[in-house]
């Protein structure tokens, strides 16, 4: 029975390759709001799942789930398509909240960091969607000088792209920072691990916006309105709110 527990909360949480159940059905959804959705309460499916049914995380589960998230960390690298690249990145962050359960990290603060994480992914999945709509595909390289074309919506990509990849002080900087913190003196290899994981979030997504933004402009299309745009602004700041917050609990 607890086999068939981890097994099913690694669809939530991913562990490869039941990861591979995610984003397979992630790539297949095509309204941005229902795949926006998704990414916000696929992962607290999981936080309920092992909260609920487990008691304590085995190692060779937390080694599983670093293992994991650094095979999608790296495949993020070489991906061309923001969706594609959203979604990986989501599961590699997901994948590592396996770690926090076994180091005394409450209730309400996993699922704070789970939401702090998902909640930049559904913002870049919007604006995904907008490259959609504006090119008719979001490919890196495929259209470039975004920054000049439609700057509003450059601004918003290039800092919910910062929040995505765990820049301060956004709440996945706090989980990330988190988890090394409460690593780092019983396995400091397994708090390596997860920094090496944060360098190649930063990698891939400086490649991310080198491709977009970075260019020549080629296109003359309709910018994020100013309502929209301050949207997005009350978003991010209430994000960096609750980062604020998880700063508190780990302090």
């Amino acid at each position: 029975m607890t086999y068939l527990v981890y097994l099913l909360a690694g669809i939530f949480l991913p562990l490869f390759p039941l990861s591979m159940l995610f984003n397979v059905m992630y790539a297949r959804i095509r309204h941005p709001l229902l795949r926006g959705l998704v990414l916000v309460v696929w992962p607290q499916f999981g936080l309920g799942i092992v909260m609920t049914y487990i008691v304590d995380v085995p190692v060779w589960l937390i080694i599983w789930s670093l293992l994991t998230s650094l095979l999608y960390a790296l495949r993020s690298l070489t991906l061309r398509e923001l969706g594609l690249w959203t979604s990986f990145i989501g599961t590699s962050a997901w994948a590592l909240l396996w770690i926090l359960f076994d180091h005394d990290t409450s209730r309400i603060q996993l699922q704070l960091f789970a939401l702090g994480i998902s909640v930049p992914l559904f913002l870049m999945a919007l604006l995904g969607a907008g490259l959609e709509q504006r090119f008719g595909a979001a490919y890196l390289g495929l259209y470039g000088g975004l920054s000049h074309s439609i700057p509003r919506f450059t601004g918003i990509l290039v800092v919910v792209m910062l929040a995505t990849v765990a820049t301060p002080l956004f709440p996945t900087f706090f989980a990330m920072l988190s988890m090394m913190i409460k690593t780092m003196p019983g396995t400091p290899l397994l708090a390596v691990g997860v920094g090496i994981v944060w360098l190649l979030w930063s990698w891939a997504g400086a490649r991310l916006l080198q491709g977009l933004i970075v260019g020549t402009q080629h296109h003359a299309v309709a910018d994020l309105s100013r309502t929209t745009m301050w949207l997005y602004i009350a978003v991010l700041a209430g994000l960096v709110i609750v980062g604020v917050y998880c700063l508190g609990a780990i302090i």
